[in-house]
């Protein structure tokens, strides 16, 4: 039996997913880690990512028929290294809002949105700040392209997670060189002894072969894997992600929704405009892919089902996770329009919306049908109304949506967020029996088409032939009354906002 590893090193796990022939999955392990703030800074302790990395494949089964490993994780941040490949500033994760001014500067540059997470806002940044370490960089990187360098001597990113570092040229499929010359440009006043292209990885494209493990590599993980194994390009988190749920073809996207929530719509072609509430980021095949992150979700519901949950225990009743169905089930008897109950569910603050912090708030009018129907029907609304947002920017620029899958706790609960979100965005929703595993298991499939894919055959025709042929789905159309219900929610909640900008202020 031949099989293929995918590793991912997320926020709060590095995980290990082996799948089989027939993309079965055979075995997981993963470790817990977390970021730390440190002097202001969130990061990772790198040693801490390798040790982690050794104690996730320490659970992984039959080793020796891994045929090719993938290494994804964490989009963005900043690693900068001098020629000998030494760490010349902490690891400085996405968590970290510091480049506000070289983020503003970039965008205006380039007419393009340049996040401040992502590694060039970062690396203009330490430029603009004077940092010491910037006339010693040779080499800037992300995490997974970091941890596949170590593994395999290979400085290259899959164009996916490269597309997280600096913006793409999608016909090209390589970082876009007018862009280059521009940054060059700016920065030439401050005499580098470094252009922007020789730092940078080199970047892949899915499929391609990004190097073999190293005996050195091997020796770094305890000789945990075999030497001589191949490697796919290292992707983000983003990419493997749009693998493990099929959505890398144009018009085709995914939701992801649990703690926050986040869309990916596969483009034909770039937006006519530059919008600071959607990246543009791409496939694991260079196409063009537009972003829109939300960074509240599932957390005030949750909180609602808990405050319900103590209810019951006053009543010698503990509905345990069972509440949660009953919730979302009984939302379904409320009004399309949730009777006049608005909820605006910002724990934490919102870019889409421009708030810094959040102030949950729920509010209706003295003629409204407060049922418990009506208030959790509004409280789900909630969780991707801010995402609707985003997405009624697409919907201007007229951009082609045929179907999106729906992944993460909001979905967890059938039917009930597949149809709201279907209102929502206007599309079919379609929740896969697969892809439990999310990332790595996206990871281990590039892994295996390194390895499987037919001459000539698109990672596309691949997903769709000998990954997800036959994999079970459920698929909710668009209702259009509740799409009606839904736009007359969103009027409410959008003025809602105001209300919310004064509380954040005076709470």
């Amino acid at each position: 039996m031949k099989t293929y590893l995918g590793i991912e090193f997320g926020s709060t796990r590095i995980k290990c997913v082996q799948i089989d022939e027939k993309n079965k999955i055979q075995s997981s392990a993963d470790y817990t880690w977390k970021s730390e703030c440190k002097n202001g800074i969130w990061t990772y302790d790198l040693n801490e990512a390798i040790d982690g990395l050794k104690k996730a494949l320490s659970g992984i089964k039959n080793t020796e028929s891994i045929e090719c490993v993938g290494i994804s994780g964490m989009m963005h941040g900043y690693l900068a290294f001098d020629k000998d490949w030494n760490l010349l500033v902490p690891f400085r994760t996405w968590q970290n809002t510091m480049t506000a001014k070289a983020s503003e500067k970039l965008t205006e540059l380039f007419s393009f949105n340049i996040p401040q997470r992502w590694s060039i806002a970062h690396l203009y940044q330490a430029v603009l700040n004077g940092e010491e370490h910037i006339r010693e960089i040779a080499h800037i990187t992300t995490l997974a392209g970091y941890v596949h360098y170590l593994l395999t001597g290979v400085n290259a990113v899959g164009i996916g997670e490269a597309s997280g570092i600096f913006p793409i040229d999608s016909i090209g499929l390589c970082y876009d060189k007018a862009m280059i010359e521009k940054f060059d440009c700016l920065v030439s006043e401050y005499k580098l002894p470094w252009k922007l292209c020789d730092i940078l990885p080199d970047v892949l494209n899915a499929g391609e072969s990004a190097g073999m493990l190293t005996e050195k590599g091997r020796g770094l993980i305890d000789n945990l894997l075999p030497c001589g194994i191949m490697f796919a390009p290292p992707e983000g988190d983003a990419g493997t992600g749009m693998v493990a749920t099929n959505a890398v073809k144009t018009g085709t996207g995914n939701v992801s929704a649990g703690t926050s929530i986040f869309s990916m719509v596969v483009l034909e072609k770039g937006l006519e405009k530059v919008y600071e509430e959607i990246d543009i980021v791409t496939t694991p095949t260079g196409k063009p892919v537009a972003m829109v992150h939300c960074n509240n979700c599932t957390n005030d519901s949750n909180a609602w089902v808990s405050v319900l949950n103590e209810t019951a225990e006053l009543f010698g009743a503990d509905a345990g996770n069972d509440l949660y169905k009953k919730l979302y089930e009984k939302s379904l008897e409320g009004d399309p329009d949730c009777g006049g109950v608005v909820v605006c569910n910002y724990m934490a603050g919102e870019g889409v919306t421009h708030f810094d912090s959040g102030r949950p708030i729920v509010t209706r009018t003295p003629d409204a049908k407060f049922t418990l129907a009506n208030f959790f029907r509004a409280t789900l609304y909630s969780t991707m109304a801010t995402l609707k947002i985003g997405m009624e920017l697409l919907e201007k620029e007229n951009v082609t949506i045929n179907s999106l899958t729906g992944h993460g706790g909001l979905f967890k609960t059938p039917v009930v967020g597949q149809r709201y979100m279907a209102a929502a965005c206007k599309t079919p929703i379609t929740c896969l029996e697969s892809a439990g595993e999310g990332g790595p298991y996206g990871m281990a499939i590039l892994a295996s088409f390194v390895k499987n894919k037919s001459f000539g055959e698109t990672l596309e025709e691949y997903l769709d032939r000998h990954v997800f042929a036959n994999v079970k789905s459920t698929t909710i159309n668009p209702d259009e009354k509740d799409i009606m219900g839904f736009e007359s929610y969103m009027t409410k909640y959008k003025m809602l906002l105001k209300v919310e900008r004064t509380a954040v202020e005076s709470i």
